[in-house]
């Protein structure tokens, strides 16, 4: 049997995936979290097979959770779910160590066959996912600009582009505005943009928001 801790804020996207893995022979949920603290102390304290974390976790970036969780437990698979296209954080999120990324809009049978695949120690991807990336090498592979930036740049970049403001951006990452400034400073200079206008471009251009 799987065990299975399933970490989303959104109740209802938690009990449609609890009523699909347990009406599977071979998996059972054993776990909810609603935030990502809440799931670093759940995995703390208990035995889990695998773990699916919602990317867009109400106290921290689900990229931060999944750092806290392979720090404390890094043979453990986790598998990323979000509603972000896959070119935004799938690479990213696989760079940190997850085992799989998978959009929420997959069908059913894809997650159950993620869920397996990551629990008997193998990566998983999409056929488009992988599709992509074999493109990326055929053409050869260069980074993008955008791949560059750490964690937090990125996240700041993609709230940019989402038109948040300073404010709102400090709100959402749970960092004062002038920490926000400083990432913002730094993508642009690593990036080797000179304006706020044309970070914005680029991430509209390279897909970065939905």
């Amino acid at each position: 049997m799987i065990k299975v801790l399933i970490a989303d804020d959104h109740e209802l996207i938690r009990r449609g995936l609890k009523q699909l893995l347990d009406d599977t022979d071979d998996l059972r949920v054993t776990g909810e979290a609603n935030t990502g603290m809440e799931a670093v102390n759940m995995i703390r304290d208990n035995e889990y097979d695998v773990v699916l974390l919602d990317i867009s976790m109400p106290d921290k970036h689900g990229i931060d959770v999944l750092k806290q969780i392979k720090d404390l437990r890094g043979n453990l698979p986790v598998l990323m779910l979000s509603m972000h296209p896959e070119e935004q954080y799938a690479v990213r999120s696989m760079k940190t160590g997850a085992a799989g990324y998978l959009n929420k809009q997959s069908a059913p049978a894809q997650l159950v066959t993620a869920i397996r695949k990551v629990a008997s120690g193998k990566k998983y991807i999409s056929s488009e996912m992988a599709e992509q990336l074999a493109e990326g090498l055929s053409q050869g592979y260069s980074e993008l600009a955008h791949q560059t930036l750490s964690n937090r740049e990125y996240q700041t970049l993609c709230l940019m582009a989402q038109g948040k403001k300073l404010s709102e951006m400090a709100e959402i990452m749970s960092l004062s505005p002038k920490t926000i400034s400083v990432y913002r400073m730094r993508l642009l200079e690593k990036m080797k943009l000179k304006t706020n206008a044309e970070a914005i471009h680029y991430a509209i251009s390279n897909h970065l928001i939905e």
